[in-house]
């Protein structure tokens, strides 16, 4: 498949770059909804955005040049390359929850209610921008027999043949994955008692698929002799644990002191 969508001019247009900024327009759409519906100011999303989306991007892209610094050590203008491929996940997140959480901080708003409004977005965008992976065929498991990719549509077994080999398509498994969260978070958030509830949910259940998935894959970033997607997908899944069963306990706490009274 030609990873250029279009020219304009003589200009290239991947479509790994049409689609992660479909998947940003979706989530930007799917925010200002859901912070309506919580009684957030919307006005605040695209703000929010602004500060986010660059941070992720350069987090993401910056992620993945450290751990593959060798392949990029003798030719420094690639690092810009982004339209190549090339961005980690756990960098974008790490990046945009900083620029959020420092945006936040500077306006007084509520970081944990705020979380829970753009979480489904976040997951959803990640389900759409993997496909952005299968373009660049990128983001693929381990070499399969004909017998197993024949069960997926024609145009996945085609992209999925690659130097003579079938592979895994882990990026429709991770993309999937990230659909069921996201229709999941989006029933849970009814249901949600605590501020950073949905936040919390989605870090758990993302990394738990991640963590999986990931062990399938044949391009993954290495930490030493283990897989980093892994390393970080465990310490995310006991941080959200963590915090989730703190603030429940906080939450407790405050009711018997106001039964006490």
């Amino acid at each position: 498949m030609n990873p250029v969508a279009f020219y304009i001019g003589p200009l290239p247009i991947y479509w790994y770059g049409v689609i992660m900024t479909t998947a940003f327009i979706i989530g930007a759409a799917l925010a200002y909804r859901l912070a309506a519906e919580s009684r957030l100011d919307s006005d605040h999303v695209l703000n929010l955005l602004i500060y986010i989306i660059p941070a992720a991007i350069i987090g993401a892209r910056l992620y993945y040049v450290l751990f593959r610094w060798e392949d990029y050590s003798y030719n420094l203008l690639e690092i810009f390359a982004v339209r190549h491929g090339g961005l980690a996940i756990h960098g974008g997140l790490l990046g945009g929850v900083l620029a959020g959480f420092l945006y936040v901080r500077k306006h007084n708003l509520n970081f944990w209610r705020w979380g829970d409004v753009l979480a489904p977005s976040v997951i959803l965008g990640q389900a759409i921008g993997r496909w952005g992976n299968f373009i660049n065929q990128e983001a693929f498991g381990g070499p399969v027999a004909r017998e197993f990719i024949s069960r997926f549509p024609g145009f996945i077994q085609k992209q999925m043949f690659i130097n003579g080999q079938y592979y895994h398509p882990a990026f429709l498994y991770e993309s999937l994955w990230n659909l069921l969260v996201f229709i999941f978070l989006m029933i849970y958030r009814r249901r949600a008692e605590l501020p950073g509830q949905i936040l919390l949910a989605y870090i758990a259940l993302y990394s738990a698929g991640r963590f999986f998935i990931e062990g399938m894959r044949t391009d993954s970033l290495m930490l030493g002799p283990f897989r980093a997607a892994q390393v970080v997908s465990l310490i995310l899944i006991a941080a959200a644990i963590g915090l989730y069963v703190r603030k429940k306990q906080e939450k407790h706490n405050i009711r018997q002191e106001e039964n006490n009274k």
